[in-house]
């Protein structure tokens, strides 16, 4: 992938991963249900995708077939939040998650058995 994917782009990459390969037709009728877009702004935003080599278009029917996992845009995303508000430290990270109480105490064990399994 060329260039980062905006919050927008994000959106449209969050239905191809849902939904397999749909039609632009299709994205466009799911956001606009979700966020009220009409089909132009839709579109607009799958052709960033395209430029940005995160998608790719298909014919007939402008289906849209992801290029990137979603798995990859989201380490991708947090090596970038690391980097820029905790001084590319994970450990910092961590930590404001854990101040943060919005961890319940299943996803705390679910974290602690990551942790043992990566030593």
């Amino acid at each position: 992938m060329e260039k980062k994917l905006q919050d927008s782009e994000l959106k449209v990459m969050n239905v191809i991963w849902r939904e397999g390969s749909p039609t632009a037709k299709h994205i466009a009728e799911v956001l606009g249900a979700e966020t009220g877009w009409n089909v132009n702004t839709t579109y607009t935003l799958i052709k960033r995708c395209i430029e940005k080599g995160a998608v790719e278009r298909v014919e007939p029917n402008f289906v849209c077939r992801a290029l990137v996992s979603k798995e990859d845009v989201q380490r991708a995303e947090a090596e970038t939040l690391i980097d820029k508000l905790f001084d590319g430290s994970a450990d910092k990270l961590f930590a404001a998650l854990l101040g943060s109480e919005r961890l319940s105490p299943e996803e705390i064990a679910r974290l602690r058995s990551m942790i043992d399994g990566a030593e």
